[in-house]
């Protein structure tokens, strides 16, 4: 009898297994990237976001997580440019590991050529090193806002100094491999500044073959350990033609390199308040594309909606360029697990924030897989 019972539970056991197995098979049918993009955990935090790995991200089956790293880590290479609080490489294989033990493929994030400030600060390349800095001539506000007259969102670095990339690639080659990483997520977003006229490099040089160039130069360094590059797709969007304006498009014309730009580019289509249909876009230019929501809810569902449609209505030729969902997190990872954490409460759950996106989009995911 008692060995009976061990068969039937073997039984039950192995038919749970293939159940799930099959489960996973047809979410991969359905959105073979299901992502999760937040900023690198500071250590403090760096035990609840193994949990929320453990926890959250693995039972919905997310199966890609970006981290924005920038330079939050302590990099040997050059240690000059890690921040103040940043992760060791032990803390790092921690992450590394959960991600490993639940087959999450883990991309790490540095912003490259674009975001080198944010609102009244420089950030750390051009702090250690101003001679990249595309534009010296602007200086850094006391008091930022938006508009102003020198056109100041973010500083960029000029992609034809001489010296820039030796530094950047030593940060990518580091992080990439401390992380295990076979892609790099680049940024390459909300370039605003880029050919300035006062450049001596750049000036006279069309910024889309500039903005081209930034992006096969990174990409061409990446492919050579057989790791692919991932950015953000604004840049490539024409904004004056499409009405999305200058953040999520570009009105200084570097969306004509998305004629330019290798094909095997991951791009990462996001939109926020409005369901676009840009993933179409950039799959009919040859592109693989994921699509971004971060804190509406409706529009997320709405676009995972879009992106299972045009999978199903496309020809083979297409389809799998429509690769998936990447939920995007711009807050800090602590500000946002205690959001997250918040969402129990009933009062909460009809809120637009990330953490209501984050599960609103994943439960959908769920609620197609079943029908499926």
């Amino acid at each position: 009898m008692k060995k009976k019972k061990l068969v039937l539970l073997s039984c039950i056991l192995s038919i749970t297994a293939i159940s799930l197995f099959a489960q996973e098979t047809i979410s991969d049918s359905l959105f073979p990237v299901r992502g999760f993009c937040i900023a690198a955990p500071e250590p403090s935090d760096l035990d609840e976001f193994i949990r929320f790995i453990q926890d959250d991200l693995a039972p919905r089956s997310i199966n890609t997580l970006i981290l924005r790293v920038d330079f939050g880590y302590q990099y040997t290479s050059h240690p000059e440019l890690k921040d103040e609080i940043a992760l060791s490489d032990k803390e790092v294989k921690k992450i590394v590991n959960a991600c490993r033990k639940h087959d999450i493929r883990l991309i790490p994030q540095i912003n490259l050529l674009g975001h080198q400030s944010w609102a009244g600060k420089v950030n750390k390349l051009l702090q250690v090193y101003p001679e990249f800095d595309e534009t010296p001539h602007v200086k850094m506000p006391e008091n930022y806002q938006w508009p102003n007259a020198d056109g100041l969102y973010c500083k960029s670095y000029c992609p034809l100094h001489p010296g820039v990339h030796a530094v950047v690639f030593d940060l990518v080659d580091e992080i990439c491999a401390v992380f295990e990483a076979d892609a790099f997520h680049a940024g390459m977003d909300e370039v605003f500044y880029i050919g300035s006229d006062s450049c001596e490099r750049c000036q006279g040089r069309d910024k889309a073959e500039l903005f081209a160039g930034e992006v096969t130069a990174i990409r061409n360094h990446l492919a050579r350990k057989n790791r692919q590059l991932w950015i953000w797709g604004d840049r490539l969007i024409d904004g004056k033609t499409t009405g999305m304006g200058m953040w999520e498009a570009s009105y200084n014309t570097t969306y004509k390199a998305v004629d330019l730009i290798p094909k095997d580019v991951m791009i990462c289509d996001w939109h926020y308040e409005r369901a676009d249909q840009t993933p179409v876009y950039f799959a009919m230019k040859g592109f693989h594309v994921v699509t971004c929501p971060w804190n509406m809810p409706e529009v997320a569902v709405q676009q995972a909606d879009d992106m299972l449609r045009f999978r199903q209505q496309s020809a083979p030729e297409m389809k799998d360029r429509f690769a998936g969902m990447v939920q995007t997190v711009w807050s800090s990872t602590g500000q946002f697990l205690k959001e997250y954490r918040e969402l129990n409460h009933p009062d909460q759950e009809n809120k637009n924030n990330s953490g209501a996106c984050f599960r609103a989009l994943f439960d959908h995911l769920s609620s197609l897989q079943k029908v499926e």
